[in-house]
C-alpha cells in the first residue's frame, strides 16, 4: 500500500537535504574546519599511533650512532613539542565542531518535544553564576522527586503488611 500525499507537501528528507545544501554553500571557504577535520581523523587513527611509534624506536636505535648526544635528545624534544603544540589547536577545532554539533542536535530535541522548555536551548552561552541557578533549581526538583517516591514507597510497603 503506497501512502498518498498532498501537492505541497514535503517528504521529510527533502528538508534535510535542502539544509544541507545550504549549510555547504555557506561553509565552502571554510578551509581549516576541512582541514582539522582530515588532520584529525587521520592522525587519530591507530595508523599514526603506529608511526609515532615507529618514528621513536627509529630515534632510539640511532642514540648509539650519535653517541647520545644533547643534539640526539634535542632532536625528539623539539619534534616532539612542535606536534604537540599544533596538536591542540586541532584537537581544540575538533571538540569546539563536536561540543556546537552536540548542543545542535539537543535544541532540535528540546524544540521537537512539547513539554520541553525552550528557555533550555542554548544555556551553553549562560555566565556561571545563570548556570548556578539552574543547576539548583533542578536539583530540588531531583529533591522533591525522591521525596515522592520514598512517599509512594512508603505507602506501598503499609498497604502490602
Amino acid at each position: 500500500m503506497t501512502k498518498t500525499r498532498l501537492p505541497n507537501q514535503k517528504l521529510p528528507n527533502q528538508t534535510a537535504v535542502r539544509l544541507s545544501t545550504q549549510i555547504a554553500k555557506e561553509t565552502r571557504g571554510d578551509a581549516f574546519g576541512k582541514f582539522a577535520t582530515v588532520a584529525s581523523g587521520w592522525l587519530g587513527s591507530k595508523w599514526a599511533f603506529l608511526a609515532a611509534i615507529l618514528l621513536i624506536v627509529i630515534w632510539a636505535a640511532t642514540g648509539s650512532l650519535f653517541h647520545y648526544s644533547d643534539t640526539w635528545q634535542l632532536v625528539i624534544n623539539t619534534g616532539t613539542t612542535i606536534v604537540t603544540f599544533l596538536m591542540v589547536f586541532l584537537i581544540q577545532n575538533t571538540q569546539n565542531r563536536d561540543a556546537r554539533a552536540i548542543n545542535l542536535k539537543l535544541n532540535e530535541l528540546i524544540h521537537a518535544i512539547d513539554a520541553a522548555g525552550d528557555q533550555m536551548m542554548d544555556i551553553e552561552k549562560l555566565s556561571d553564576e545563570e548556570l548556578d541557578v539552574l543547576q539548583s533549581r533542578y536539583e530540588t526538583i531531583r529533591a522533591e522527586c525522591m521525596e515522592r517516591n520514598k512517599r509512594s514507597n512508603v505507602g506501598k510497603k503499609e498497604v502490602e503488611a
